[in-house]
């Protein structure tokens, strides 16, 4: 019950953002139902401005959430001369048809509902031939759904915490299930039936992913977006890629034209750590309003001047002037940084000097008691930076930490953990975790990642383990931007568990939703000279913040 009021209450939060519910008399949709390429029909409510003569340009809005959640839009927009259309997306609310698999059908590759319903729009007596697009999470992930080889009435898309590419960011991160959002969110939402299992049966990325990775067809891509995200999000990394596969690989129209935006944000709230006030500000280019009057009325109103990238750079927010905790506005993503190895160290260093001799360190994995969630990018476990000590202390968790910050170190841009590793299990997971230590000894999350060993060299074909033998893997830990505080160290934390916020991997090749035996995997990272296990992080050498404070 609790996993269900935190989606539902998202939900509600998504469908509600930037809503003025006070307008006078409440607003009555016109309900359509409009036909599909299958003859399907999906429930539409249709909300028009004054006597209802004119043409508009139109907001829409598709969504497994109920389109009455398009309400409050319109009540703010519909008196300003826009029309709004808020429709229930296929097999969900009182739209006909299956809901299997979710957003397939409002893509580019299967129904093209989405592409049929701006259609519909054009022809609509009412329709001035132009249409933007709104929501965020699953709101988001129908509009990068849609995105490729959409109609010309699409002219812009604002889209906030979305994933991009449905196998890496919304099932299976590095290869691994999120457990606990995707099992969650679809049970929550009722949508479990036909959908997990389905899931389930595509392990590696395949065709059936193919038709869910919008950003890998971003070259199809007509109409500019506004991709907003947060460095604790469940779908941190697919805003992020939104905006860089669109900007630099979209159409004539799109190249160039998208905007980013990050901030220290979770899907919900977090409660640990807190950032100051100006966290939660967001700067202009994040205003909705500003952008459809751009685009959809031709408003000169500085749009086409606003930065690309507004990304917030975190830092400690306790100590008094401590460097960070800013907006800071870029050209481009990532910004220009210095790539560093942090090298593992067999007496638990973290350090930018190589390894010498022969070390490594083992410990062993029980996929029977794996390693507990504590925060992180998670929709239905505790969320956000949280403290990790309580974990740390486990035999099957190593720790790598630096000596005391001589002075602030920003990190900004996406990290990655180069792991040489071992096993006497044919499949294990290897996790590895980015903290912040402070002064107290609190050891707070920053980002983490995990790789299933038997992805190591392609998520489309799995090759396992010989037992023994060494192997060079990638853990991705997605992106962030953070300045570590003079005083503070840095820590990175390696294990093969992360639970439920990840499956254990019962390290004997199978599924863990397969029937059979758990096994307990004897798993190595190598630390020698040959083998220099190490994590590498974006440093800006010339940041204005950490300048100041040194």
């Amino acid at each position: 019950m609790r996993d269900r009021r935190r989606v539902i209450c998202f939900a509600v939060i998504v469908q509600m953002s930037m809503v003025i519910s006070a307008w006078g008399e409440s607003l009555k949709p016109v309900r359509q139902n409009v036909p599909m390429v299958d003859g399907v029909h999906l429930a539409t409510d249709v909300y028009l401005p004054g006597d209802e003569k004119g043409k508009y340009p139109t907001i829409l809005i598709l969504t497994p959430y109920g389109r009455g959640g398009g309400k409050g839009i319109a009540e703010k927009f519909v008196p300003q001369g826009y029309a709004v259309v808020s429709q229930d997306i296929r097999g969900r609310g009182e739209s006909e048809g299956s809901n299997v698999v979710i957003f397939q059908a409002g893509g580019w590759a299967d129904k093209r509902d989405g592409h049929f319903t701006l259609d519909w729009i054009s022809k609509q007596p009412w329709s001035n031939g132009k249409v933007a697009t709104w929501g965020g999470s699953a709101v988001g992930i129908t509009q990068n759904m849609m995105a490729p080889n959409a109609p010309e009435v699409l002219k812009a898309q604002f889209v906030e915490v979305a994933g991009s590419n449905l196998y890496a960011q919304c099932m299976y991160q590095g290869g691994a299930v999120r457990k606990s959002m995707i099992e969650g969110w679809l049970a929550a939402t009722n949508m479990t039936k036909g959908n997990l299992q389905t899931f389930r049966d595509h392990p590696a990325y395949d065709e059936l992913w193919e038709t869910l990775n919008p950003e890998a067809v971003a070259d199809r891509t007509i109409a500019p977006g506004i991709f907003i995200g947060g460095w604790y999000d469940i779908f941190c990394q697919g805003t992020i890629n939104s905006f860089v596969s669109m900007q630099s690989k979209g159409g004539p129209n799109v190249r160039g034209n998208c905007r980013l935006i990050m901030g220290p944000w979770a899907h919900g709230s977090f409660k640990e750590l807190k950032y100051p006030e100006n966290s939660s500000k967001r700067p202009p280019a994040a205003d909705f309003k500003r952008y459809v009057d751009f685009h959809l009325k031709g408003e000169a109103n500085g749009v086409d001047k606003d930065a690309p990238v507004h990304y917030y750079v975190m830092g400690d927010p306790v100590s008094p002037n401590a460097p960070g905790n800013v907006w800071r506005s870029a050209d481009s993503w990532p910004p220009a940084a210095k790539m560093t190895a942090f090298h593992f160290h067999a007496d638990g260093a973290l350090k930018t000097e190589n390894p010498s001799g022969n070390e490594k360190k083992e410990y062993d994995y029980d996929p029977k008691n794996p390693v507990p969630t504590i925060g992180g990018q998670n929709l239905m476990v505790d969320m956000g930076p949280m403290d990790q000590r309580r974990v740390e202390g486990r035999r099957d968790v190593l720790v790598f930490t630096t000596d005391e910050l001589n002075e602030p170190v920003e990190v900004t841009g996406q990290i990655t953990a180069k792991l040489f590793v071992s096993s006497d299990s044919p499949d294990t997971d290897f996790t590895v975790k980015l903290c912040d230590v402070y002064p107290d000894g609190r050891s707070m999350l920053v980002t983490d990642g995990i790789l299933r060993a038997r992805y190591r060299e392609s998520f489309r074909k799995p090759e396992f383990m010989k037992p023994g033998e060494v192997y060079p893997i990638d853990v991705d830990l997605w992106s962030t931007s953070i300045i570590f505080n003079k005083g503070h160290r840095i820590r990175v934390v390696v294990s093969s568990s992360n639970f439920p916020r990840f499956d254990a991997n019962p390290n004997t090749g199978k599924n863990s939703w397969e029937e059979g035996e758990k096994r307990v995997a004897r798993n190595s990272v190598h630390l020698s000279t040959d083998h220099p296990s190490h994590i590498i992080f974006p440093v800006i050498e010339k940041s204005p913040e950490t300048a100041k404070s040194k």
